[in-house]
């Protein structure tokens, strides 16, 4: 039987066919409806004034985040509406949008001149520095508070917190190509912040040319969420190394049985893989002296540049060069504490300077009642995602000397090794090999000598001198244009 046409047909069975199954599958051919392909629809093909519509509703971080993907989301993103909605909703609450000012001390008012006469992006600008200015501003207290022990910020793990700071380092290798590393450990001491970097791929050793290390930290920190790493950040260098020649140019801090360790100014530790000559791990250690401010207030490129130190200079006693100076020294192994102690009244005479540096010595040899002993066996820990270790007769040195007044004068933390001296121990009261460890910067030296007591299995501290530049006490004194001060040391003395 068959129909008109476009209508169901039905065929007689043929003798062993299967009739059912050919008239259903005919059926189904012709009773299902036809299948239209769906539109797509596409976000970029809508019209500029829904786009708006849609990004008025985001906040700044996803509009500065928006910029980035194309050049027409880049200018829509810069509306101006937009940012000074955010702008006028920053501000104090009971300040509104026609008692608001910007910057020139413009009366701002929505949909007159404050759109209209300000180039696309203006509000963003000025948005983005409000923020940036705030930001900093709630940072910075958080640094006033000092530690009446140290001289140094006391809150700087809540003041990392709230800023969201973090760090990270990049290599460069001889073709201008970058490696960021920003997977770390943080290890938390009195004084200092030791960073630890490992990966599973780094690039070879042979065509890096340099390490940069940068603080980061959100453009806009919230203060309700974590930062993304996705999102806008600021950096801020702190520190450039060069890595050519690594193993000839730097100083060879120590090995264990899988790396070897190298130490490059200021404060950073290298690992090198024994086997196959390639990095293993970065460490950086960071003393607490202004690291907020070096973490934030630099540029991708250029570094903050703290103010001079300024001590207070008297001529009370022309005998003596420094005097009522305080010392607080750290000596640690990342994850382990040696030593902890701080020296107060160090002072120095006219017959201690000398050979361009002046003396403070701290502990003196022949008094045994400041002789120091050193908990556990000195040594500097380190790990990566599969291995770790201790490379021993090496220490991290965290020094912190402040002035008379109690501000910071000279700081450090770097790693320092030891060395097993020559000369044999002169002391009635410890017989033992002696080790001597010393640090060398621009502004000063470090000299510390150790005896290993054999049988308590322990070091002891007997000698401790510190040697201040006199170029770094020149430069200070300088500023106070203090004639006397500086003629007494120019003409009175040689260095």
């Amino acid at each position: 039987m068959a129909t008109g046409r476009g209508r169901l047909r039905t065929f007689a069975a043929q003798p062993g066919e299967c009739s059912e199954t050919v008239n259903a599958g005919i059926q189904s051919l012709y009773l299902t409806p036809p299948i239209r392909p769906k539109r797509n629809v596409c976000i970029e093909c809508m019209p500029s004034e829904v786009l708006l519509k849609i990004f008025s509703y985001l906040d700044a971080v996803s509009l500065l985040s928006l910029g980035c993907v194309n050049k027409r989301f880049y200018e829509l993103a810069n509306d101006n509406g937009i940012w000074l909605k955010l702008y006028s909703s920053s501000l104090h609450p009971k300040w509104t949008i026609r008692k608001m000012k910007s910057k020139h001390t413009e009366t701002v008012s929505l949909g007159c001149a404050a759109l209209h006469d300000k180039k696309p992006g203006y509000w963003k600008k000025e948005y983005i520095i409000k923020q940036v200015s705030a930001f900093k501003t709630r940072v910075m207290r958080l640094v006033k508070f000092l530690d009446p022990y140290t001289g140094l910020p006391c809150k700087n793990k809540e003041a990392m917190k709230v800023s969201g700071l973090s760090w990270i380092i990049v290599l460069k290798d001889k073709n201008g190509k970058e490696h960021v590393v920003e997977k770390s450990n943080l290890s938390f001491k009195d004084t200092s912040l030791t960073i630890l970097w490992y990966d599973t791929d780094w690039p070879c050793l042979d065509i890096l040319s340099t390490l940069k290390l940068f603080g980061v930290t959100p453009l806009l920190p919230d203060q309700c969420r974590p930062p993304s790493k996705n999102g806008p950040r600021r950096f801020s260098l702190m520190a450039e190394y060069h890595l050519a020649n690594l193993t000839e140019s730097s100083v060879a801090v120590g090995a264990d049985e899988l790396v070897q360790l190298f130490s490059l100014n200021p404060g950073l530790l290298v690992g090198i893989w024994k086997v196959k000559n390639e990095i293993a791990f970065v460490m950086a250690n960071l003393h607490y002296n202004q690291l907020l401010e070096r973490s934030i207030l630099g540029s991708a490129t250029v570094q903050y540049a703290p103010p001079p130190n300024k001590p207070l200079l008297d001529d009370v006693d022309s005998e003596y060069g420094l005097h009522d100076y305080s010392l607080h020294l750290d000596l640690h192994g990342r994850n382990c504490m040696y030593l902890c102690g701080t020296f107060k009244c160090l002072f120095c005479r006219k017959r201690d300077i000398e050979n361009g540096y002046l003396r403070l010595r701290v502990v003196n040899l022949k008094d045994n009642r400041k002789h120091l002993p050193i908990i556990g066996t000195l040594g500097i820990c380190w790990e990566t995602d599969v291995f770790k270790g201790n490379v021993k007769d090496c220490f991290v040195m965290d020094l912190t000397l402040l002035d008379e007044t109690g501000k910071p004068f000279w700081c450090f933390s770097a790693p320092v090794r030891m060395e097993l001296s020559a000369k044999s121990s002169g002391l009635y009261d410890y017989m033992g090999h002696i080790y001597t460890a010393d640090y060398v910067d621009s502004e000063g030296k470090v000299s510390v000598e150790f005896v290993w007591l054999e049988e308590t299995k322990e070091y002891i501290i007997v000698s401790l001198v510190l040697y201040v530049s006199t170029k770094k006490l020149t430069v200070a004194f300088n500023l106070h244009n203090r004639s006397e001060f500086s003629s007494y040391h120019l003409c009175d003395q040689t260095w």
